[in-house]
């Protein structure tokens, strides 16, 4: 039938004319070049893709459709499209019928329709569903859900210190100034925010308005969810309560747009999980459930690694365009561990836990060139993708989410011990250096080649082996101190050799000067805390007053040369005293910097090493101590 409609062609021995026979033969040709071009721009997940190319060209092929540009062809799209709706008919709706108006805790609103997600689902509505459907019945996992529900009251009677915003204030009348002198310093930051940026994700503080920024996927008020717990213990009661009222009425999940996994997961879902283990209030825990259901279909992966960027509309995901060859970045896919336990945890679903043992299962197995962890992990293939190694913005907070993990499961996740104690003897061995001077850093492994620099985001290291050293093998608890105190001494020198005693984004040991940047375009300080955090874990861990020396050093430059009319702003160059602002109120400084200032200025009993664990954005969440897993 299909030749029948090609003029000019008789079905009684294919009499063709020569110039017939050449346009049948080019059509032809056309035809199956077509379909072979559509094979190659098939999804990852298309199974023909996985049966006709090896590993090795699936990569390549990958490089052909760069997800990143936004220029993915129609298939591509609906294909993804009908994997996840496959995917959610079979993991989220029952095969009998209920009312789906109705959801049980746990199950993501997006899935049935585009009506906002329902932020009073409890126990009173499932009965309602039930009486409503007197025939139906819902399915055992389904039933698990809808009848969970998380003791809070057990929970805060598991802490050694209640979770309270009003914390005695330090009996040393300095250091009592330094801490309000801290704590209106964030008063002022939210103020600024609020009259100029309200609901906006960032405060740009030079022009007074607002900064959208493209990491959040169309969700809005970064800044106050992740203010949240920073005003809660601070005791700025009438601010929390109105960060709290913007979240319940106005932070709407249902929106359609391209979000950072990482960012999202550690900003939005952190801080509405730490926002309600602290408070209580359930607008908080629910908010964080349903958000992280729209997270996982990142994981549609032939591994079970998630891409970088996901849709939070539609569930479509692809990797940076910047990541080699469509790799996953190991400090995004690694660092959703402690969030994700919670939210199983939250939600009695073991789908979050679940999906990040997967990917420490495929990591513990993987060969690493010399123990270390390459940066760059392909999501299809399974392999690394560069050996390029660093414990910078690349790397850095897969190996903090392996020590806090074991701190986090009340010291019964041996694997996540064994894991970070093998890394950290791998970092030794390839990449702590120390320099002419005596100054001790962490450089970048390039395929066996150092490059000799050190950047801010790399100075998280020195708390975190601090915070694990008193869990190591008893020859190594005393010396993974006095590394931690090295790396931090390191640290407070880029600081305290700039003219503004602010640290520059990156520092370097290879042109004869020591811990000073060398490049203009890496002058520029945004206000990071990771200098700060690392004060402070040293601070609890040795109660050395000299780290409280050097936090207040840098809340004395941060008001100097970081505070302006309308709020903070990040400076260019730390290595002049007329700094240019980048007029960018990061979201962070609320959550992170001033937090961690105030706590090293507070007693230890606020936010407790006993109680609680940091997420990477300073978002406490608590060790799990009733069911240690």
């Amino acid at each position: 039938m299909f030749l029948r409609k090609i003029s000019g062609i008789f079905p009684a021995g294919f009499g063709l004319r020569l110039s017939q026979k050449f346009v049948f033969l080019l059509f032809l040709s056309g035809f199956i070049t077509l379909c072979f071009g559509t094979l190659f721009l098939l999804p990852d997940t298309s199974k023909f893709r996985r049966i006709f190319l090896s590993s090795a060209q699936s990569q390549n092929g990958e490089r052909l459709h760069n997800y990143a540009s936004k220029k993915m062809n129609k298939k591509t799209v609906e294909d993804q499209k009908s994997l996840l709706r496959n995917t959610n008919q079979e993991k989220w709706r029952s095969k009998d019928k209920f009312d789906l108006d109705v959801k049980p805790l746990g199950f993501l609103a997006s899935n049935y329709g585009p009506e906002k997600e329902d932020v009073s689902l409890n126990r009173e509505h499932i009965a309602a569903a039930k009486a409503k459907n007197k025939d139906s019945q819902l399915s055992a996992a389904q039933k698990n859900h809808a009848d969970f529900v998380f003791n809070y009251k057990a929970f805060k009677k598991s802490l050694k210190y209640p979770p309270l915003g009003k914390q005695p204030e330090p009996n040393d009348s300095e250091i009592r100034e330094k801490r309000n002198k801290i704590k209106e310093m964030m008063k002022f930051a939210w103020d600024s925010y609020k009259r100029y940026a309200w609901g906006e994700n960032e405060l740009r503080p030079v022009t007074k308005d607002g900064h959208f920024g493209s990491l959040f996927g169309g969700l809005k008020g970064a800044t106050i969810v992740d203010a949240l717990d920073t005003l809660y213990i601070m005791d700025l009661e009438e601010e929390f309560e109105d960060a709290a009222t913007w979240v319940e009425n106005s932070l709407d999940l249902n929106v359609n747009g391209e979000a950072s996994l990482f960012e999202v997961n550690i900003r939005y879902i952190g801080g509405l999980l730490s926002a309600y283990y602290l408070s209580g209030k359930e607008v908080f825990r629910v908010k964080a459930i349903c958000l992280g259901k729209k997270l996982l279909p990142a994981f549609s992966t032939p591994t079970g690694i998630p891409r970088g960027i996901i849709n939070l509309g539609n569930g479509l995901n692809w990797s940076w365009g910047w990541a080699s060859a469509g790799s996953s970045i190991l400090a995004e896919f690694g660092t959703l561990h402690l969030e994700f336990l919670k939210l199983s945890e939250l939600s009695g679903d073991s789908v979050f836990i679940e999906k990040v043992n997967t990917i420490r299962r495929i990591l513990k197995k993987m060969e690493k060139p010399h123990g270390l962890y390459p940066n760059y992990f392909s999501p299809v293939s399974g392999s690394w993708v560069q050996h390029h190694v660093s414990l910078g913005g690349l790397g850095d907070s897969f190996y903090e989410y392996l020590i806090k993990s074991w701190l986090m499961s009340a010291k019964q996740d041996n694997e996540a011990k064994g894991m970070y104690y093998e890394a950290v003897e791998a970092i030794e061995a390839h990449l702590i250096r120390r320099s002419a001077g005596g100054l001790t850093y962490i450089a970048e492994w390039r395929g066996g080649v150092l490059d000799h620099k050190m950047g801010h985001l790399t100075c998280f290291a020195a708390g975190m082996m601090a915070l694990g050293a008193n869990d190591a093998p008893d020859k190594k608890k005393n010396h993974y101190m006095e590394l931690a105190a090295e790396i931090a001494n390191t640290c407070h020198e880029s600081y305290v050799r700039t003219d503004s005693k602010l640290g520059p984004e990156v520092f370097r040991f290879d042109t004869g000067a020591e811990a000073t940047s060398s490049r203009l375009s890496e002058r520029y300080y945004l206000l990071r805390p990771e200098v700060v955090e690392s004060y402070l874990y040293l601070w609890r861990l040795t109660h050395n007053p000299k780290y409280r020396e050097w936090g207040w050093e840098i809340v004395q430059a941060l008001d100097t040369y970081c505070r302006i009319e309308s709020g903070f702003s990040g400076i260019r160059d730390v290595y002049t005293t007329n700094p240019n602002h980048d007029n960018v109120q990061q979201s962070f400084f609320m959550s992170e910097t001033l937090k961690y200032l105030y706590l090293l200025f507070s007693e230890d009993d606020l936010l407790s090493l006993e109680d609680w664990v940091f997420n990477t954005e300073a978002h406490p969440l608590p060790i799990n101590k009733l069911n240690p897993i």
